[in-house]
């Protein structure tokens, strides 16, 4: 196949079928015979086919990739991450060489460097490290591509016209990132073997960019819940230690009780193998273990001597007032188990419910061996303080009876 001009300057396919008849001496083709068929119209035809089966081979392609930021809108809120993939098929599917993803600040009113892809030096991140503005905002409409060769430059320092001269880039194209009608920032785009671009690579381009938007006030939105989790997670856990101090200095002579129960408690529970993902609740727990005398009388949780019986019996209602006062906290619900059972026994004799055995939750059972560990070994206004020998083998004497047979032997290998 071939083309072929004619005489009239038309431009023809050709189709030449045929095999040689006659060599030389020294085996060279002669003559051939054969035939020349005009296939202009079918090689046409055949073109066009091509072409419309690789532009829709370019839109599958593309389509493909708004898919792919649809899902990082939809599975993923990093936003490093998020910036990632948008960077990464921004310049695969516009045949671009380098990117750069710009953040527009509205306190500040400035845009700052947020991600950058395919450069060769960091001039980008110093040229946009803080910009007041940027060419891609400060053009008429938001959301339409601005080409770098029809606009004045004025948004841009000597920095950024050295970057372009150092990195070889001949082509500049930007856009604003908006969502909602809100500016999110830029995508700028670098080109350094000139191409020419089309209205489908620019409406792909717009496209791009709102998806781009949507995504990026995702991960940004998602990010700010985060902080804010966290810091009420934090002010949360502040005023757990608050309560837990407020009642060691209540109660002076368990000074220092909850800290120290609350760190062997945390060292058991591993070497139980609970799962770490439930040492925040079991460490919020041992704070709150004694959180239900705060509803006890001074008379009785301050009395020298020994408690009478009905005493003892108003003493005895602290885990049940520990339950009442928290359950309504769901942040805290999964961390009531201690201060609600750890008075439980093995054996089923003990307080609030008499739960017996594996009834009471594992978290309460070795909370109970350290919490009168530490109880003993300390002194209180009623009796000093036991040696260590004597209250191990009280723990011991009190496998199977007050305390869980298994957590006792695993205490003693770590005490």
């Amino acid at each position: 196949e071939f083309r072929f001009k004619t005489a009239s300057g038309d431009w023809k396919w050709i189709l030449s079928t045929g095999k040689i008849v006659e060599w030389d001496d020294q085996g060279r083709p002669l003559r051939m015979l054969g035939t020349h068929t005009d296939i202009t119209e079918l090689k046409t035809a055949s073109l066009e086919i091509s072409r419309l089966l690789a532009e829709s081979q370019r839109r599958l392609e593309r389509i493909e990739t708004l898919r792919a930021i649809d899902v990082a809108i939809s599975s993923n809120y990093d936003l490093k991450q998020t910036l990632d993939v948008i960077l990464k098929e921004t310049i695969t599917h516009l045949q671009v060489d380098a990117a750069a993803v710009l953040l527009y600040h509205e306190e500040e009113q400035i845009f700052k460097h947020a991600d950058s892809l395919g450069f060769q030096t960091d001039y980008i991140q110093k040229t946009r490290e803080n910009q007041e503005g940027v060419v891609a905002a400060q053009h008429d409409k938001w959301g339409e591509v601005v080409d770098l060769a029809l606009v004045e430059p004025t948004g841009f320092d000597p920095l950024f016209v050295r970057m372009m001269q150092e990195e070889n880039f001949q082509q500049y194209y930007a856009i604003s990132l908006t969502s909602k009608g809100k500016l999110i920032g830029a995508l700028e785009l670098f080109i350094r073997q000139p191409f020419e671009v089309d209205d489908e690579w620019r409406n792909f381009f717009k496209t791009l960019a709102g998806q781009a938007g949507v995504a990026i006030e995702n991960a940004q939105l998602v990010n700010g819940l985060q902080i804010a989790n966290l810091e009420l997670l934090q002010a949360y856990d502040a005023t757990i230690a608050g309560w837990s101090m407020a009642m060691d200095f209540r109660d002076k002579e368990t000074e220092g009780h909850t800290q120290r129960v609350t760190e062997m408690t945390l060292a058991l529970a591993r070497l139980l193998g609970m799962p770490e993902d439930q040492m925040e609740h079991i460490r919020r727990g041992a704070l709150l273990h004694d959180i239900g005398k705060m509803g006890i009388p001074d008379a009785i949780l301050l009395k020298p001597g020994l408690l009478t019986d009905e005493e003892r019996a108003i003493m005895q209602t602290h885990p049940k007032m520990a339950y009442d006062m928290l359950k309504s906290i769901e942040f805290l619900r999964p961390a009531l188990e201690i201060p609600h059972l750890h008075h439980e026994k093995w054996d089923g004799t003990g307080y609030p419910y008499g739960l017996k055995g594996e009834e009471i939750p594992l978290p309460a059972r070795l909370f109970a061996v350290i919490d009168v560990f530490d109880a003993l070994t300390s002194d209180r206004p009623y009796r000093p303080a036991w040696p260590k020998e004597k209250t191990l083998a009280y723990l011991q004497e009190q496998s199977g009876k007050h305390f869980d047979p298994e957590v006792v032997k695993q205490f003693l290998s770590i005490i």
